[in-house]
């Protein structure tokens, strides 16, 4: 599923026309992302959480001439699945 089809099921499913999805979807991404960026994190119970991991640097090699190469330090985003997820995609 691709956002476009996302905020076709969003809409279908909240009785929304598609402009009001989009709008609804947007803001959610845009949420988790400034939420994210500040270092925090956002919990939803049944569902997940949305963290941030701290890779330190590292060094690295390319696999192509066996040089070494430094891997800087960065965040990354994170997701963590619920049981409430776990269970319905094992149909629990």
């Amino acid at each position: 599923m691709n956002k476009n089809e996302l905020v076709s099921a969003v809409a279908e499913k909240a009785g929304l026309t598609k402009a009001d999805a989009q709008s609804a979807v947007d803001a959610v991404f845009e949420t988790v992302q400034a939420e994210l960026k500040t270092g925090g994190d956002i919990r939803l119970a049944g569902f997940g959480a949305f963290t941030v991991s701290h890779r330190e640097a590292s060094k690295g090699r390319n696999p192509s001439t066996g040089a070494e190469v430094d891997i800087p330090a960065r965040n990354v985003p994170k997701f963590t699945a619920g049981k409430g997820l776990k269970d319905a995609v094992n149909n629990k």
